[in-house]
C-alpha cells in the first residue's frame, strides 16, 4: 500500500506541519502580530504544503514528487524569512528545535 511505502516521510512531513503551526500560534501571541504578519503567512503556506504532500504519498498519488516540490519551496521560504528577520519570540528555543525537526523532516521527502 502507498501509505506504507512513505510512511516515515508522511509521518516527518507532520512533524513539518506541527512545527509551522506552532511557529504561526507564536506569531500570534506577539504584541506587534502585524509585524509577523509575513512570518505567519508563511508558517501557514508551509504547513498546508506539508498537508498536501502527505496526503498525496498517503493515497499513492502520482504527483508525489510534485507536491514535495512545493513543499520544498514553502519550507526554504520559510527558512529563508526566519533567518532574515529572526522572530523575536518567548519560545526561540523551542522554534529552534522545531525548525531543526522540520529540516530532518524534510530531507526525508522524495525527491
Amino acid at each position: 500500500m502507498a501509505h506504507q511505502q512513505h510512511q516515515s516521510c508522511i509521518d516527518a512531513c507532520y512533524k513539518c506541519v506541527q512545527a509551522c503551526d506552532y511557529c504561526a500560534i507564536s506569531c500570534l501571541q506577539e504584541q506587534d502580530v502585524k509585524m509577523m504578519a509575513r512570518f505567519i503567512a508563511l508558517d501557514i503556506d508551509c504547513a498546508v504544503a506539508y498537508r498536501l504532500a502527505a496526503s498525496y504519498m498517503s493515497r499513492g498519488s502520482e504527483s508525489i514528487k510534485q507536491a514535495c516540490a512545493i513543499a520544498r519551496r514553502f519550507a526554504a521560504r520559510r527558512a529563508s524569512a526566519r533567518s532574515q528577520g529572526r522572530q523575536a519570540d518567548r519560545d526561540t528555543d523551542e522554534l529552534d528545535r522545531l525548525d531543526v525537526d522540520a529540516s530532518v523532516a524534510e530531507a526525508r521527502l522524495p525527491p
